[in-house]
């Protein structure tokens, strides 16, 4: 029997990737229930391939008692894309077919907040401005209102 491709949703954190799997279903059956690969298996192990511009990366090998978990896949780079393939075994049993490619691009830690900084430093920006023209403007030295005597034109 093959191992079918599990199910792989990937939602980006920052400088991280979300990973969740839930495990494909089996064919067998006890007493009218269908059974699922824990099991039958009682554990799995389990491969990820993570793609990025700089390579295909395996990770190490982990194991799984469960039909539906996470892991997060930390210390990426931020705005990259990161794609991820999941291969699912069971020690009597190697041959398996992994997901399709899932992508998503990895969040960065400034994102979060970046409007409240960039409108906050536009204000302060504006206020220094208006600061700096009002001191300029009251000490004569833009928009007079008188003529400056002919001896300092």
């Amino acid at each position: 029997a093959i191992l079918g491709p599990p199910e792989v949703n990937v939602t980006s954190c920052p400088n991280c990737i979300n990973v969740t799997i839930k495990l494909p279903a089996s064919h067998f059956r006890d007493k009218g229930r269908l059974l699922s690969l824990i099991d039958i298996y009682e554990e799995l192990d389990y491969d990820i391939i993570l793609k990025s511009q700089d390579g295909e990366h395996k990770r190490p090998r982990q194991r799984t008692t469960e039909e539906v978990f996470s892991t997060v896949i930390e210390e990426l780079y931020p705005s990259r894309n990161y794609c991820v393939s999941v291969g699912v075994t069971a020690s009597l049993n190697r041959n398996s077919v992994p997901s399709p490619w899932k992508c998503v691009t990895a969040d960065s830690e400034a994102r979060q907040g970046y409007h409240e900084v960039a409108v906050a430093a536009a204000v302060c920006a504006s206020v220094i401005i208006v600061a700096v023209l009002k001191c300029v403007h009251a000490a004569g030295f833009i928009l007079l209102k008188f003529s400056l005597p002919q001896t300092l034109v």
